[in-house]
């Protein structure tokens, strides 16, 4: 059962002042769930490479380093720490595992170029016939391809792990929602991203909705949408390079916000 706020606030000021192991050992166990939540949602980068077990013995060292540094005075709830925390420690250690060669991270660039250059010549998001005609693919050749190119997300999610990171320890970190030219900004470019998801096809849409908005995982998608997990990650891939090459062109405007 969960423990009540009370007791858990009681818990996390005992531990800050005594660093008890025992108490860790209770924060641990009932924290645990966040590690599976976590390994679930990653799942749908490196469920091709890596098994779901391999992402949630990562995830345990994210859940103790985060229960150790964790200071309950900052204002962070302690949910949204530790699940920077446990994502940042299943991608240190996927890198140093080695496994992604660089040929497939290029894939991921040539796709989201592809995209973003069909964008523009036709004003509209590209279909999967004239991305294919540019790569110079077959669709069978280009389905392989798209799968290959799923590791490019990883790039991206390395960084957005490690500016949240820097953003959780960094007392000087100025909040967006106290500087108004920035949150217009923000505000601006949401709305900008919105009319990108629109222009995607129907099932993507329903994967970016379900794994973003919903916060479901690769599993639980395919479980609603009744095909593969490997087809929803695939669809997850042509989704965020189209998404990606047609944002490029917003971000070269606002910058970094």
């Amino acid at each position: 059962m969960p423990i009540e706020a009370k007791e858990h606030q009681n818990l996390w000021k005992q531990y800050t002042l005594t660093k008890d192991p025992a108490i860790r050992e209770v924060l641990i166990v009932e924290n645990a769930y966040l590690i599976k939540y976590v390994a679930g949602r990653l799942n749908i980068y490196f469920g091709a490479n890596l098994e779901y077990d391999d992402l949630v013995s990562f995830g345990v060292f994210g859940l103790i380093d985060a229960i150790d540094k964790f200071d309950p005075n900052k204002g962070v709830k302690f949910e949204t720490y530790a699940s920077l925390r446990i994502r940042g420690a299943i991608i240190d250690n996927i890198r140093e595992l080695d496994w992604v060669p660089r040929s497939l991270r290029q894939k991921g660039k040539d796709l989201e170029k592809a995209y973003s250059e069909l964008e523009f010549e036709y004003g509209r998001p590209p279909t999967d016939e004239e991305t294919a005609d540019k790569l110079g693919l077959n669709m069978k050749e280009f389905a392989k391809f798209v799968s290959d190119a799923s590791v490019s997300t990883l790039v991206s999610l390395e960084e957005a792990v490690e500016q949240n990171n820097d953003y959780i320890d960094d007392p000087g970190f100025e909040d967006i929602s106290e500087n108004p030219a920035k949150q217009a900004e923000y505000s601006e470019l949401k709305d900008l991203l919105a009319g990108e998801i629109d222009q995607l096809s129907e099932k993507e849409k329903t994967v970016i909705s379900f794994y973003y908005f919903n916060e479901l995982t690769l599993k639980e998608i395919s479980e609603i949408m009744k095909v593969s997990e490997s087809r929803i990650s695939q669809l997850h891939t042509k989704a965020i390079a189209k998404l990606r090459g047609s944002m490029s062109k917003h971000l070269s405007y606002f910058g970094d916000i």
